[in-house]
């Protein structure tokens, strides 16, 4: 006579329950994880409100954020994403920030920005304590141990490094520190496809196209890209370029800022590109 269903479900229970122990806890999961870190008292509310532009948990996730991993954000300016990231990985990976080299002849905005993200680690080292800042000199631009990424990260910086004639070089940076299969991920502003390049480099919007080359140059391989962080209703058409747009708002007169603010941050392209 074949056991009743009953009868098994008895016998496998202990099974299953031994095996509901051995799982990782829930805890490690990326997703909560980011979730934790989005939701913490260490953020202020003009960081939480950039969220909805710039979905973060889902663009992380995207690009395949893992826990146990090592991560390396590309001039990271202020924090932004250092916020979100380095508690993710603090416990069961590594967070590397490549951080612009600073020097007597920075201009002065880069140097508060360096001062401003070192205080910011420093203030909370429980969550930022295990940080290690890589320092970007040019000509030849190191953004990590090389080869010891699983991941590469870099968020709205493309266009500067198009401007300072750089991105052959960082692009470059970024495979080396990458192991192979590694990840890097790119969200930039995105320009009309088509758009010339001295256009791109004035109004700070870079054609898909441009990064997909670039990055295909410096040995990657385009494996997937989203539209999570698609805006249709930026029209890129700004006498100011994207700073035009929040947060920036950059020479936008009072009665002019409930109009830029309705539109919101800028049209982004998200793309992941593996090294072979």
């Amino acid at each position: 006579m074949k056991p009743s269903l009953s009868s098994l479900a008895k016998r496998l229970l202990p099974c299953v329950a031994v095996a509901a122990l051995s799982l990782p806890a829930y805890a490690n999961d990326a997703a909560t994880l980011i979730d934790k870190a989005m939701t913490g008292k260490h953020r202020s509310d003009a960081n939480k409100a950039r969220d909805k532009y710039r979905h973060p948990k889902e663009t992380l996730l995207f690009f395949g954020l893992e826990p146990g991993m090592t991560v390396v954000e590309i001039s990271p300016s202020r924090g932004w994403y250092t916020e979100i990231l380095a508690p993710v990985m603090k416990d069961k990976g590594e967070y590397y920030a490549a951080v612009p080299a600073i020097t007597e002849k920075s201009p002065d905005f880069a140097k508060k920005n360096d001062a401003d993200y070192r205080a910011m680690l420093a203030g909370a080292p429980d969550l930022f304590g295990k940080a290690k800042l890589f320092s970007m000199a040019p000509p030849a631009i190191q953004v990590a141990p090389a080869g010891a990424a699983d991941m590469v990260l870099t968020f709205r910086n493309v266009h500067n490094w198009a401007k300072a004639g750089t991105a052959d070089a960082m692009f470059k940076g970024f495979h080396d520190a990458l192991k192979p299969g590694g990840t890097l991920g790119v969200v930039e502003h995105r320009a009309k496809p088509g758009t010339e390049f001295q256009k791109q480099i004035d109004s700070g919007y870079m054609t898909e196209a441009y990064v997909i080359e670039t990055a295909q140059k410096a040995g990657f391989k385009l494996e997937n890209k989203s539209e999570i962080n698609a805006n249709p209703r930026d029209t890129k058409d700004y006498p100011g370029g994207v700073w035009t747009l929040p947060p920036n708002l950059r020479e936008v007169a009072e009665a002019d800022k409930p109009r830029f603010l309705a539109i919101g941050e800028s049209d982004r392209m998200t793309l992941k590109f593996v090294k072979p």
